[in-house]
């Protein structure tokens, strides 16, 4: 397993070994101590699967009071799959790093908490996995515009397709602080 931290260090990619031969492939999708010795020392509570269509765009959501960490690959179809860092006091404050995850790359993402996350189907469909270290809490729900200028992010999709929900999402400078999570020395708060 190779992990490189991205652009903005906290965001992970990982690239798990891939065994593979005339009958197929095998992959260790997640393995507690293996992660942990490289980092990712989270511990996951829930799994998510989502299946889309081509050009859907799912984001950016992020949880304030029960933010989730998210672990995420793709096991049909390509994504382009990304992290806005908006921890108050963060360095990369407002900054985005995107990945593409795919059934053929095998890569995944890890992405700690106090990020929102996103991603946008390239192929004709993709099933995008995900393990998260909280649950999944309705009323603790927020977004961000995918759109927003400020942020600019190249989602390499001409008209991407949004749910009403995001469609209406603030942009980032829309969003009151105390909504906002708090970056202090290396932890989320």
């Amino acid at each position: 397993m190779k992990v490189t931290p991205t652009r903005i260090p906290d965001v992970l990619l990982i690239e798990p070994a891939v065994f593979s031969d005339e009958r197929g492939f095998f992959i260790e999708t997640y393995n507690r101590e293996k992660y942990a010795r490289q980092g990712v020392d989270a511990v996951f509570v829930q799994d998510n699967h989502s299946r889309s269509a081509k050009g859907v765009l799912r984001g950016l959501h992020y949880q304030l009071e029960k933010p989730q960490g998210k672990l995420v690959h793709v096991v049909t179809g390509t994504v382009f799959d990304v992290a806005v860092d908006i921890r108050k006091g963060a360095a990369t404050f407002g900054q985005w790093v995107g990945v593409e995850l795919s059934d053929s790359n095998h890569r995944q993402v890890y992405i700690p908490p106090g990020f929102a996350h996103g991603f946008c189907v390239l192929s004709e469909t993709a099933d995008v996995l995900y393990k998260c270290t909280d649950f999944y809490a309705p009323g603790d729900e927020f977004g961000i515009f995918c759109g927003d200028p400020a942020i600019n992010i190249d989602w390499q999709v001409e008209t991407p397709i949004l749910s009403v929900k995001d469609r209406q999402n603030p942009r980032l400078s829309e969003i009151s602080e105390e909504l906002l999570p708090i970056y202090k020395t290396g932890i989320t708060v």
